[in-house]
C-alpha cells in the first residue's frame, strides 16, 4: 500500500503543476502583455482558466494530506524549516483567489479594479516562484538540520541561488502552460497568432531558465546533471521532453493546435519525472548528507493502509466529476 500512497503523492504534485501552473501562468501572461492587448488578454485568460479555476488546488490539498497523514516526520520538517516560503506561497494563493473573484464579480468599475489586477498578476508570479523555491530546498540539501541560529535554520535553508533559480524556472513553466493552453479557447486568428508567438517565447524562456538552473548547480556543486543522467529513465524522460518540445514548436509553426495541450503537459511531466526519479525513495535532503525516505519515514502500516484505501475510493468519486467539469467547460463557445 505504501507504493499506492507514494504514487498518489507524485501524481497530485504533477497535476498541480500542470493545472495549477496553467492557472498561475494566466496572471503572468496578462502581466507581461502589451498595454494595447492587455484587456483582450485578460478576457482570454479568464476564459481559458475557467475549467480548472475551482478545482486546481484540489491536487495541492491531496499532496498536503498525504504528507500529513502518511509521512508526518517529513511533513513536520518541511513545515518547520520552510515555513517562511510556505506562508508566502499560501498568502499568494489567497490574494490571487480573492482578487480574481472581486475583479470579475465587482460590478462597479472603479480604482479598486486596478488594485485587483495588480494583486492578481503579481501574486501569480509570487506563488509559483516560492513553490519552486520550496521544491529546490527540499531536494538540494540546503536545509541545515543542525542549525542553531534562526537565520541558518529558517532563512538560508531556502534562500540560496539554486533555489531561486528553480523558482524562476517554475514561474516560466507556468507562463508557458498558460500560453499553450489558451490557444484553443479563442476563435479569432489574430488572437491565435499572438498566443502562438507567446508560447514560442515562453518555450525559449524555459530553455533559458533551465540553463540558469544548470549553471547555478555547477557553480554551487549541486549534482543536478547526475540526478538526471544517473539512470536510463532519466535519459528517456529528457528525450521525450525534447521530442515534445520539437513537436510543439512544429505544431505552433504549422498552426496545428489540436495536440498543443498534450505536448505542453508531456513536457512538464517529463521534466518533473527526470528531476525526481533519481531521488526515490528519498524526499527530503539535508546539508549534512542525511535524508528522509518515503519508505522508512511513514506513519505506520495502519495509517498507510487507511490512507491508500481512502485515496483509491475517493478517486473513484472525484476524478470522473473533475474530468467532466473540464469537458463541460470545453464545450462552451469560444471567445
Amino acid at each position: 500500500m505504501i507504493y499506492v500512497v507514494i504514487a498518489f503523492l507524485w501524481v497530485s504534485i504533477c497535476l498541480y503543476l500542470i493545472f495549477g501552473g496553467a492557472d498561475f501562468g494566466a496572471g503572468i501572461v496578462e502581466l507581461f502583455s502589451s498595454k494595447k492587448y492587455k484587456s483582450r488578454t485578460k478576457t482570454i485568460m479568464y476564459n481559458s482558466i475557467g475549467p480548472i479555476w475551482e478545482a486546481n488546488h484540489m491536487w495541492l490539498i491531496i499532496a498536503i494530506v498525504v504528507l500529513f497523514v502518511g509521512f508526518p516526520i517529513i511533513y513536520a520538517d518541511v513545515s518547520n524549516y520552510l515555513h517562511i516560503p510556505l506562508v508566502i506561497m499560501l498568502l499568494g494563493i489567497i490574494a490571487r483567489g480573492t482578487s480574481f473573484t472581486f475583479r470579475n464579480y465587482d460590478v462597479i468599475d472603479d480604482k479598486w479594479h486596478k488594485l485587483y489586477d495588480v494583486i492578481f498578476t503579481y501574486s501569480s508570479i509570487v506563488t509559483p516562484f516560492f513553490l519552486g523555491i520550496i521544491a529546490g530546498a527540499i531536494v538540494s540539501g540546503s536545509i541545515d538540520n543542525n542549525a542553531i541560529g534562526f537565520q541558518d535554520a529558517y532563512i538560508f535553508s531556502w534562500l540560496t541561488w539554486f533555489n531561486l533559480s528553480v523558482g524562476l524556472f517554475t514561474t516560466t513553466i507556468c507562463a508557458f502552460l498558460a500560453s499553450a493552453y489558451s490557444i484553443q479557447t479563442v476563435n479569432e486568428e489574430e488572437d491565435r497568432v499572438k498566443l502562438r508567438r507567446r508560447a514560442k517565447i515562453y518555450t525559449v524562456a524555459i530553455f533559458a531558465a533551465g540553463a540558469i538552473v544548470f549553471a547555478v548547480s555547477l557553480w554551487k556543486e549541486i549534482p543536478l546533471f547526475d540526478w538526471i543522467t544517473d539512470q536510463v529513465y532519466g535519459y528517456i524522460a529528457v528525450t521525450l521532453a525534447t521530442l515534445s518540445i520539437v513537436l510543439l514548436l512544429v505544431s505552433l509553426n504549422q498552426k496545428k493546435d489540436s495536440y498543443i495541450k498534450v505536448y505542453a503537459a508531456l513536457i512538464v511531466v517529463m521534466i518533473l519525472f527526470a528531476a525526481s526519479y533519481s531521488h526515490y525513495p528519498n524526499l527530503l535532503y539535508f546539508s549534512d548528507g542525511s535524508t528522509l525516505s518515503l519508505i522508512d519515514n511513514n506513519g505506520g502500516q495502519g495509517a498507510i493502509n487507511m490512507l491508500a484505501w481512502a485515496l483509491m475510493l475517493g478517486s473513484i468519486f472525484i476524478l470522473p466529476f473533475f474530468f467532466y467539469l473540464i469537458y463541460s467547460f470545453n464545450q462552451k463557445q469560444k471567445i
